[in-house]
């Protein structure tokens, strides 16, 4: 079984659609073995965005990503990294498949609901930014 990272983020956080976009997660085979709702820091933020930092988005992101709540999550299954990704949608929800998170929750291109890992290697790096393995079910 292979693990990926996701946030469900402000904007969904506070339309309460977490257990909706959960739900599409199960349904499409990754299981949640670790979620918690935390109140991300500027600082935290900042640390979990770095690789973003000199672009023109970065303040928008962290003020987006610092307004509420997130649901942070370590999701299990066969190849989840390339699941999840498919089963979020493009970043742009107007360009994500039909039935993808994004396309069914995003509100716009920064208010899309969601973040997933976008390779193993930085799946392992962002759950091990915001979880001890001792926080994580084994399946």
């Amino acid at each position: 079984m292979d693990r990926t990272f996701s946030i469900i983020k402000p904007d969904a956080t506070k339309r309460n659609i977490t257990g909706a976009i959960n739900n599409i997660i199960e349904k499409n085979n990754l299981s949640i073995v670790a979620q918690k709702r935390i109140k991300l820091s500027k600082y935290k933020a900042e640390g979990f965005y770095s690789a973003h930092k000199e672009k023109p988005f970065f303040n928008d992101l962290i003020e987006y990503m610092t307004s509420g709540a997130v649901i942070v999550q370590v999701l299990e299954g066969m190849n989840a990294v390339k699941k999840y990704r498919e089963i979020m949608g493009a970043t742009n929800p107007e360009n994500a498949d039909d039935g993808t998170i994004r396309k069914k929750y995003a509100l716009n291109i920064q208010e899309n609901s969601v973040h997933g890992s976008d390779s193993d290697e930085n799946a392992k790096i962002e759950i091990d930014f915001f979880f001890d393995e001792s926080e994580i079910i084994n399946n």
